[in-house]
């Protein structure tokens, strides 16, 4: 069984992926800091710690009322990993550069929180990948949840600003292609983690 440690990795490599991946969210906090400037930018970007409360809730709840079936729970760590390969091959195929800057006032943070509840991601990840993790993690020590969840957020909203600064700096960097390598090299470890979510959910289906 892994250890508190591996589960703060587990945080800070999924947030890393989560935060920089290409997706509605990430093009949001590029428009917003191309035609406003990196504060409307960060708005966006920590929005996630305001709708994610909401979503982390009701997943664990739902996934707590199922934990006692190991088959339901092997098959959301299959789908999991069905949905992480689908991540890790876009984030493989994506073309970057191709952000829309066409947005009509300042109003960043409340676009940032509508388009986050309105995106199947947060329900998807939380789902099939987070939701599993926490309440393994929990079998674990509480600490090893507080690792994952700090690891996570901070990565996960620290790369968002990273990138709101990096646009407002410098705006060529997200049209280049160091930004394509970090994209790619993001997609290798999501499928990694799908390969990991897979023996999981096997191990799970059999001990039914």
């Amino acid at each position: 069984m892994a250890g508190p440690s591996e589960f703060l990795i587990s945080g800070v490599i999924l947030g890393l992926a989560q935060g920089t991946s290409p997706g509605p969210l990430i093009t949001l906090v590029v428009s917003e800091t191309l035609k406003f400037g990196k504060e409307e930018g960060i708005k966006v970007a920590i929005s996630p710690l305001i709708t994610d409360s909401t979503i982390v809730v009701l997943v664990l709840l739902t996934l707590s009322s199922l934990a006692k079936y190991t088959l339901i729970i092997g098959g959301v760590s299959l789908f999991g990993a069905c949905y992480l390969i689908f991540l890790g091959l876009e984030n493989l195929r994506a073309k970057v550069g191709g952000f829309e800057t066409a947005v009509l006032k300042k109003d960043a943070l409340k676009r940032g929180i509508v388009a986050n509840f309105l995106s199947p991601h947060p329900y998807l990840f939380w789902f099939s990948i987070g939701g599993p993790m926490i309440l393994e993690s929990l079998d674990v020590h509480f600490l090893a949840t507080v690792l994952f969840l700090l690891g996570f957020y901070s990565f996960l909203i620290g790369s968002k600003i990273s990138v709101a600064l990096i646009v407002d700096r410098s705006r060529s960097f997200i049209r280049s292609k160091h930004y394509s390598y970090v994209i790619r090299v993001l997609g290798v470890a999501l499928i990694f983690f799908a390969a990991i979510l897979v023996i999981d959910g096997v191990r799970l289906i059999m001990t039914r």
